[in-house]
């Protein structure tokens, strides 16, 4: 095991140095003490498991920003702005908050906290901090909408199935705030939407699911909650039309609209994409106003959204 601690007691003070230091191919631990590492942190090796000291207080921060001018005077967009990357497989973190610092999309456009895209990926009592775009779940797309869209460190990975997992973490935003291709399973979390004083205040999802992917994003005994104003947020919208999204026993704050999803002025994504809900509670929901293409699962067809099946789809 590799300790990386910011008073010198450790191997290295830097998260970045204690992962350049790993051998590729060889399973290896990294202990990360209490601290606030102002790093930006890039993981391309498979077999790596962080471990916090304490989830609060071991904190990766960074304030990266779509709109951010780079050296040759383009602007770093949005797959460039993340705090911390893992680019690889059988990634596994626990105990860690994750930030990016740059503050509200109205600002400074889109800013990742976590850009995580491989397969058997797995955050466990984490912190995912941000406000735009704060988790990216790779893949990307399969095509971009303009040119250099996804200028960043996958622009050329693979499109292809993975298999993610987020469990009792914690994870904030605004606008799309977890979005993008990956089969990901969120089990006991709270997505905690933050309020930018507009008609919709946020978008807690944005999945971009390829066409006959059998799962997008599954949430499992999840709480929406946040600090906007009743009926003032969604649960999803899709950035790609064959986008999935399935809320199992989840609590629903009374910020979700009352139609829970949106189009995104797709309407075309009515007869693809597929958004559903089961045993819901809570003040937010409200299955008998949901827009007309939601669909409300019964007890058997609720069944088939365990983790079990999930991550091995």
């Amino acid at each position: 095991m590799i300790t990386v601690s910011k008073d010198n007691s450790g191997d290295y003070n830097s998260i970045q140095e204690a992962v350049n230091s790993i051998n590729p191919g060889s399973p290896e631990t990294i202990f990360i003490k209490k601290g606030i590492y102002k790093e930006r942190v890039e993981i391309r090796t498979d077999n790596i498991t962080l471990i916090g000291e304490s989830r609060d207080e071991t904190i990766i921060t960074e304030g990266y920003y779509a709109r951010m001018i780079m050296p040759d005077g383009s602007k770093r967009g949005t797959f460039r702005s993340y705090t911390f990357l893992v680019y690889a497989n059988n990634f596994t973190a626990s105990n860690i908050t994750f930030e990016n610092s740059s503050g509200f999309g109205d600002l400074v456009g889109q800013a990742i906290a976590v850009y995580a895209e491989g397969d058997s990926i797995h955050f466990k009592n984490c912190k995912i901090l941000g406000h735009q775009d704060t988790l990216f779940t790779g893949p990307l797309p399969l095509k971009e909408k303009q040119p250099g869209g996804f200028t960043g460190p996958t622009i050329d990975g693979a499109r292809r199935l993975v298999h993610q997992l987020y469990e009792d973490c914690y994870i904030s935003g605004e606008i799309d705030f977890i979005f993008g291709s990956a089969t990901a399973y969120f089990k006991n979390c709270t997505l905690f939407a933050l309020n930018r004083n507009q008609d919709i205040n946020a978008y807690y999802t944005a999945p971009s699911t390829y066409e006959g992917q059998t799962f997008g994003y599954v949430f499992d005994h999840c709480t929406f909650t946040g600090n906007c104003p009743p009926k003032s947020v969604a649960l999803s919208r899709p950035w790609r039309i064959y986008a999935k999204t399935v809320l199992i026993s989840c609590e629903y704050s009374d910020q979700i609209i009352d139609e829970g999803f949106t189009d995104w002025n797709k309407p075309e994504s009515h007869d693809t994409v597929y958004y559903a809900e089961y045993n819901g509670h809570g003040p937010g929901y409200v299955p008998e106003k949901r827009a007309a293409y939601v669909h409300q699962l019964d007890k058997s067809q609720a069944a088939m959204y365990t983790l079990e099946n999930v991550m091995k789809s």
